[in-house]
């Protein structure tokens, strides 16, 4: 069995307009939140910076919450930026939904493979795929570049425990038959 792996090359780029120049696409590169005490509530805020004209905005993470409900070490990763912190608050569905971005991952993703992942193998051929982060791929997208082969041959050659043509960012297996050659009779 063969395994490949996706993971997070960068944090991938939000799709949010811009109250400023109206463009689609914001970063959240630097990284950066920002708390801010009233009283005994604490708002915590992902700031995120327009690609276009370098605007800054604000992503809720907390609104309104008691400081004692914050776990002071996860309240000192806000103060301090933390960049594990900041992937995961960006990551978060739930975050996303609130503040209704979405997250564009083209050019932030990679996908490990072996060398020459069908050779020397016996047939057919069982790969494992596994994602450190949960980017959202199309299998048959995803297999064709990782096999170097056609999308049309990989609807032939592979059989997968998942829809080939939907999104996913859970692992799956598939399985990669060997190639018949040219279609004969036509």
């Amino acid at each position: 069995m063969l395994s490949w792996t996706v993971r997070r090359t960068r944090l991938p780029l939000l799709s949010l307009r811009c109250l400023e120049c109206r463009s689609e696409t914001a970063t959240a590169a630097e990284g950066s939140f920002r708390v801010n005490a009233n009283g005994k509530l604490l708002d915590v805020w992902l700031l995120v910076r327009c690609v276009s004209c370098d605007e800054t905005s604000k992503i809720t993470v907390h609104e309104r919450v008691p400081v004692r409900s914050l776990d002071p070490v996860r309240l000192r990763a806000f103060e301090n930026n933390d960049p594990a912190l900041v992937a995961r608050a960006l990551l978060d569905p739930s975050i996303a939904r609130r503040n209704r971005f979405a997250l564009d991952w083209t050019g932030a993703w990679r996908l490990d493979t072996p060398p020459d992942p069908l050779a020397d193998t016996s047939w057919p051929v069982r790969v494992e795929v596994g994602f450190l982060d949960p980017v959202p791929v199309r299998p048959e997208q995803l297999i064709a570049c990782g096999l170097g082969i056609s999308r049309g041959e990989t609807g032939r050659r592979v059989k997968c425990d998942i829809p080939l043509n939907r999104r996913t960012s859970t692992g799956f297996t598939f399985v990669v038959l060997p190639d018949a050659g040219p279609e004969t009779g036509r």
